[in-house]
């Protein structure tokens, strides 16, 4: 097979546009840290790129079938590090999800799951050949998710938890699931989510998850508090205006974590309206271009691997811009290839890897 595989056929043009998201990002995190304690965060995003662009190109060469059809292996090597984090794991602000590498660096293992999670969907759903799912196929596959998911929550880490989510719907979705059934998980979804808040004795949230999680409907209530973020994140996008502002709201130090989980608030404040939809144009292209991938993937399981990332990006813009203008909660779900981080900019650089390895592949018999 290896001789028909070429990067002549590596989409380049997704690549390109990836690193224009990722230079912004690079842009914007030096300006929004330039006079705190963070200062020079963005050379360290600039070696995340780069590692991230080399672990791309070395896991596109590797044929996905053969990673596929180890999966189970990669699996156990998920849960058997969520379960070292739980025990290893450095704490910080009262949540274990690190583990401390040598050289100071900090691995967090609950993102590149993400990855291992992905590749398991993908295998399972594809292995089912088309045919109608049924409860146990839903069981099985909601297993495959929640074990992980429910690791992650008990960091606690609510945010990464939530992004599994979508990788198990995507899955369900093009592996034949019925509108009857999707009926009966939403409603089975309504009344979980209903006793994580409304019954005393379901612990699998913490207090003040979930107050971040319902502040958002009414941060004036306590705006120095719970509202804070929200807050001062309406504000400092508000204040861009059209064509940008000074950052005042981010160079003032009021809007909080402006490099990581609010990266979007400060590049709207100080490129406006205009430069705000230009990210979000750019995010659009990269999209369609991974669900133009999809659609010409050599089989079932590559189409699944490619949506599944198609997921996974979609849930992250939309729940980040979503909550940096008010509309969604604050879950501390980072800005795909803009936001500060390294574990975060990995498994982005791994998951398009993986896509682009599908596309390598697609004219192989």
């Amino acid at each position: 097979m290896s001789r028909y595989v070429s990067f002549h056929d590596f989409d380049w043009l997704l690549l390109i546009f990836v690193l224009i998201i990722c230079g912004l990002g690079v842009m914007e995190i030096r300006s929004a840290t330039m006079h705190t304690k963070f200062v020079g965060s963005h050379i360290k995003q600039i070696y995340w790129v780069l590692g991230g662009v080399a672990m791309m190109f070395m896991i596109s060469a590797v044929n996905y079938q053969a990673l596929l059809d180890k999966i189970h292996w990669f699996y156990i090597g998920a849960v058997t590090s969520l379960m070292a984090v739980l025990v290893f794991g450095q704490k910080y602000l009262g949540a274990k999800r690190w583990i401390k590498m040598p050289g100071g660096n900090h691995f967090q293992p609950s993102e590149w799951v993400k990855l291992i999670l992905i590749l398991a969907v993908a295998k399972y759903f594809a292995d089912l050949r088309n045919r109608e799912l049924s409860w146990s196929d839903f069981a099985k596959a909601a297993a495959i998710v929640g074990i992980p998911m429910l690791m992650v929550l008990k960091q606690p880490d609510l945010g990464t938890a939530l992004t599994y989510v979508p990788i198990a719907v995507m899955g369900a979705f093009l592996g034949g699931m019925q509108w009857k059934q999707g009926l009966v998980v939403v409603l089975l979804a309504a009344v979980g989510i209903g006793a994580v808040f409304f019954v005393p004795r379901v612990h699998v949230l913490k207090s003040y998850q979930k107050q971040r999680l319902t502040s958002f409907m009414d941060p004036e209530n306590d705006p120095q508090g719970s509202g804070y973020q929200v807050e001062q994140s309406k504000i400092a996008v508000g204040s861009g205006g059209l064509w940008g502002g000074k950052g005042s709201q981010t160079h003032g130090a009021f809007l909080p974590v402006p490099q990581t989980d609010f990266i979007f608030a400060a590049f709207a404040e100080e490129h406006g309206f205009v430069g705000a939809l230009g990210v979000l144009l750019l995010y659009f292209i990269v999209l369609m271009r991974l669900t133009q991938n999809a659609q010409t993937a050599p089989d079932r399981a590559g189409t699944f691997v490619v949506m599944g990332v198609v997921a996974v990006l979609s849930f992250h813009i939309l729940v980040n811009v979503g909550m940096v203008v008010g509309f969604m909660p604050v879950t501390g779900i980072p800005l795909p290839l803009m936001s500060y981080g390294g574990s975060s900019v990995l498994f982005m650089f791994l998951a398009l890897g993986m896509v682009m390895n599908v596309r390598m592949r697609r004219f192989v018999n």
